[in-house]
């Protein structure tokens, strides 16, 4: 009892190489924040949602009980820190309805890509480093939430449990639509939309003719820092108009979230991080989408339409004009549409897919529950699908019947 209170009050341990590893609360004052943003600027892999403009905008509405999880080589509070990771973690000792410590990468309804953020110029060591600090910290049993299970971070994960012969099990795993620009001649990118076939293409033309019978309607993109708040107040107001403001879940009825991304538009935006895009005809809004950037990544995280105008398709418009400003944007490589698997909107656009899965991951000096953590994982997540289904089932019998 007396080791296990001295861990709890444990807030940084130094690695055999020296590197010094630190739990930090989310606290935008703190000293470390500007070489987290410098971190987020020179990652192996982007994270919009672990980048601290937005995690910390994202602290009131969903940061209950998130520290983040720090390397740098020196304490966080020293001058000079240079930042070789950083995770926003959370710790549980009861998913499984029992007191198994389990260490989770930060997720919520807003975070939806969990790789944390390591140094692309010393990667394994960054990586190496954070699980021997957590597991000393926090606890030797780790879970990566919404991780990529292809590309950079999968692959560097791989090798770091291959070399420690170290256990991994994966759930929920799910892909979701990606556009993928990197390596393409400026010709293989104006040919992206190819694959949209003649009859889909001439349904596109269709639809626009008849949302353009009342009046011309522009595609238009927001950047300008000082129009950002007000486009993100329109769309929200669109949002609020539609499906999601008669159920309760728009984001202007939750005070908290709201704030979210008010504050992450503003703090990134300002930054020239954030571009919203719109159809408009006479300065009503019929489709929005509001959209984070992360070097040469655009994130497309919410997009709302006016259902007044739902048989036009202004979503799918919406969608298709913003995929071609990407092609033509040549600083744009890849775009993540944040949506839930086989949701059909992005993906008729865009034909990658970015494989995703939570990965419960073994540390170094071994875990003799792994094996039960990994079966008791695995049974919330079969109960959860089938709880998921039957409340869509029940959803389905009850709009079928009204």
């Amino acid at each position: 009892m007396n080791w296990f209170k001295s861990r709890m009050r444990r807030t940084s341990v130094v690695t055999p190489d020296g590197l010094v590893v630190a739990l930090r609360p989310l606290d935008p004052h703190a000293p470390w924040i500007e070489p987290w943003r410098r971190l987020s600027d020179r990652a192996l892999v982007d994270n919009l949602f672990y980048h601290p403009d937005f995690a910390l905008s994202a602290a009131g509405a969903f940061g209950a009980g998130v520290q983040v999880a720090l390397v740098g080589d020196r304490a966080p509070e020293e001058p000079g820190l240079r930042l070789l990771a950083a995770w926003p973690i959370r710790r549980t000792r009861l998913r499984w309805g029992i007191p198994l410590t389990l260490v989770m990468g930060w997720m919520h309804d807003f975070g939806v890509f969990g790789a944390p953020l390591l140094d692309a110029a010393e990667a394994s060591r960054a990586l190496d480093a954070l699980f021997f600090g957590v597991r000393l910290l926090v606890g030797k049993r780790v879970m990566l939430t919404f991780a990529p299970t292809r590309g950079a971070f999968a692959d560097l994960l791989s090798d770091w449990l291959g070399r420690h012969r170290l256990r991994q099990a994966r759930f929920w795993a799910h892909e979701r639509a990606f556009l993928d620009l990197r390596g393409k001649a400026q010709s293989e990118r104006a040919a992206y939309l190819d694959h949209l076939s003649a009859r889909r293409r001439r349904k596109f033309r269709q639809s626009a003719e008849r949302l353009e019978a009342d009046g011309p309607v522009t595609f238009e993109t927001v950047r300008d820092p000082g129009e950002l708040a007000a486009a993100l107040d329109d769309h929200l107001a669109v949002e609020a108009q539609g499906w999601k403001g008669r159920r309760g879940t728009a984001i202007a009825a939750a005070p908290s979230q709201a704030a979210l991304m008010r504050g992450a538009v503003a703090s990134l935006g300002a930054r020239g991080c954030v571009r919203i895009d719109r159809l408009r005809r006479n300065e009503r809004t019929l489709a929005s989408v509001v959209s984070f950037v992360t070097r040469d990544e655009i994130w497309t995280l919410k997009i709302a339409f006016d259902e007044s105008v739902a048989r036009h398709s202004p979503g799918t418009q919406l969608f298709y004009r913003l995929t071609q400003s990407l092609i033509a944007d040549g600083a744009v490589t890849r775009a993540d549409s944040c949506a839930p698997p086989n949701f059909a909107l992005p993906e008729t656009f865009w034909t990658e897919r970015r494989a995703l899965a939570h990965i419960l991951v073994e540390t170094r000096g071994g875990d003799r529950l792994f094996a039960l953590a990994a079966r008791l994982e695995r049974l919330r997540a079969d109960i959860v699908t089938w709880v998921r289904a039957w409340v869509h089932a029940r959803r389905k019998t009850a709009e079928a019947d009204s």
